[in-house]
């Protein structure tokens, strides 16, 4: 009982919103705090949202919050010691590229591949390959994600300036040099062009 009082009581002190895992108590076996956080679920005090991912609810007028998925989606990763990219429209839509929002979003990992249901939207963790996570800015390698999925033949003006923001905005000049020669070819001309007109627009003044 002394234990389930202890895992009680962390989860009574956490906010509104915290997650909680079967490992998020490392000093127990995984297995009994699973099932302490089912017990936990049938009193009300937390909400499982997912196979194995609980929730210490915020609670409104229209019912329960929940966290954005980009929490829920950060927050499985460092649970797993894995890395996470959004990739196809899920970064699109994160670099405001374009304003669709997709209904399923779609992220890349080294970790384990895996379909995460949350209500009625379905988070799909794809296995990428290591060179993706080899970048060391956090800009870059969400472009590179955003823009192999838009494709180099579909790249409009708009596209470019709304890179050309970005770059002003998030320069990563101590990690530019490096990121960018792992990106695609095609993608790394267009994004050293860019940073070469920012570059000189500077100049200029």
């Amino acid at each position: 009982m002394a234990v389930v009082e202890e895992i009680r009581n962390n989860i009574s002190k956490s906010r509104d919103g915290s997650l909680f895992f079967n490992n998020s108590f490392p000093l127990y076996d995984d297995e009994y705090v699973r099932q302490v956080l089912s017990d936990l679920c049938g009193q009300g005090i937390i909400v499982r949202i997912a196979f194995g991912i609980y929730l210490k609810p915020m609670k409104s007028k229209f019912g329960i919050v929940y966290p954005p998925l980009d929490d829920i989606i950060t927050a499985v990763a460092k649970r797993d010691n894995a890395q996470i990219l959004p990739t196809g429209n899920t970064a699109i839509n994160r670099l405001g590229l374009s304003t669709q929002i997709p209904m399923n979003p779609e992220y890349i990992t080294n970790g384990s591949a895996r379909e995460i249901k949350i209500g009625k939207q379905t988070i799909h963790l794809k296995r990428s390959v290591p060179k993706n996570f080899s970048y060391k800015g956090n800009l870059l390698p969400v472009l590179v994600q955003a823009l192999k999925a838009i494709g180099k033949d579909n790249m409009t003006d708009s596209h470019i300036e709304t890179i050309r923001t970005l770059l002003k905005e998030h320069p990563e000049d101590k990690t530019w040099q490096k990121d960018v020669l792992i990106a695609p070819a095609w993608i790394r001309k267009v994004l050293t062009k860019i940073k070469n007109e920012i570059t000189n627009d500077k100049m200029d003044r």
